[in-house]
């Protein structure tokens, strides 16, 4: 089996895990902080954190060891615009919350018979390939273009190592520096403590990102035909995938189309297998303007942020570069925004 053979096939078991462990545990960003911050329920959030951590130490232990380069992915760029990851990670935090999930979110509840997320990542899709090549892509290139910079310092562990202290050293202060402290926040929660589940979603998550990293940085660095190195991101891989399933016979199958497929595939055996399965649809045309709305806003600004919450917020956070937790800070308060404050998407009423 070729190298690209072979990523195209972990990428759809890696989908595939992912797709049963989300269904199973309801692991999604903004479930988290609506529990944490709504309904005063503070385990998902600290799988999430667990996932972070598990993530940032499994990634940097396999770039320390020289097993996969993640200076190669798109996280760790000499040049980046920081207001455009933060507003893009705003427009796809706050868009989380009107679509009641991020991208993966919706992969995952689709297998399980919810026709709402059919529309979210139909929707979402569209509006990031318009925002890729499309429509919207010349106003992305030109805010861009206006206000990236070029630094020398793209990483904590570069930052750190201009203090003076070692690459290897830095590497390792910064990563055992977050990782403890959100190990720490995670197994604080004695409820937390008390769900094995939530534990094993978090740990498990985790080391899927890291797998990525090892199946398309490692195992896929084959010097005549290379696959970009990359891990779990949903943004540009689902509009990736809505083009492949219209135009497949133009276009190459590549790690994040078959991830796509796996963890709708993963949710829907499992919920099939497990009885989870039923259809669901909107309970209103208001309930699905607000949906659609919300799946426009995540196409638009995961793009913009290069990635979504599990893009950035896991994957690009395990590189420890810094445009990354620009990111991720702009998602968190677009989603803290709609769900507390003045911004507060509010309840619907039931038809």
């Amino acid at each position: 089996m070729e190298s690209a053979q072979f990523v195209i096939l972990a990428g759809l078991v890696i989908g595939l895990i992912y797709g049963a462990v989300g269904l199973l545990s309801g692991f999604c960003l903004m479930s988290s902080m609506r529990g944490f911050l709504a309904e005063g329920d503070g385990r998902l959030v600290r799988s999430y954190a667990l996932a972070i951590a598990v993530a940032i130490a499994a990634s940097q232990v396999l770039a320390g060891s020289g097993a996969v380069d993640l200076g190669k992915s798109i996280y760790l760029q000499q040049s980046f615009s920081a207001p455009v990851l933060f507003l893009g990670g705003l427009l796809f935090g706050y868009g989380m919350v009107l679509s009641n999930g991020c991208g993966s979110r919706a992969l995952v509840l689709l297998g399980r018979g919810n026709l709402r997320s059919f529309v979210v990542v139909i929707v979402l899709a569209i509006a990031a390939q318009m925002t890729l090549k499309g429509l919207v892509a010349p106003a992305r290139i030109a805010l861009v273009q206006a206000s990236q910079a070029t630094v020398n310092t793209n990483s904590l562990p570069s930052l750190l190592a201009a203090l003076g202290p070692s690459e290897a050293l830095s590497r390792a202060i910064a990563a055992a520096g977050i990782v403890v402290a959100l190990i720490l926040f995670a197994f604080a929660n004695p409820a937390f403590r008390r769900s094995p589940g939530q534990i094993a979603a978090g740990i498990i998550v985790g080391v899927l990102v890291a797998s990525g990293w090892f199946v398309t940085g490692y195992l896929g660095a084959d010097d005549f035909n290379p696959v970009p190195v990359t891990s779990l991101t949903f943004i540009a891989p689902i509009a990736d995938a809505l083009q492949y399933a219209m135009l497949s016979t133009g276009l190459t199958l590549n790690f994040g189309v078959a991830t796509v497929a796996g963890v709708f595939a993963g949710s829907l055996a499992t919920a099939l297998a497990t009885g989870r399965f039923k259809l669901e649809g909107y309970s209103s045309p208001r309930h699905m303007l607000r949906s659609g709305s919300g799946a426009a806003l995540m196409g638009i600004g995961g793009v913009m942020a290069f990635g979504c919450s599990i893009g950035q917020g896991l994957t690009g956070v395990s590189t420890l570069a810094l445009g990354s937790f620009v990111a991720l800070a702009g998602i968190l308060l677009g989603t803290t925004a709609g769900l507390r404050g003045v911004l507060r998407v509010q309840p619907l009423a039931m038809a």
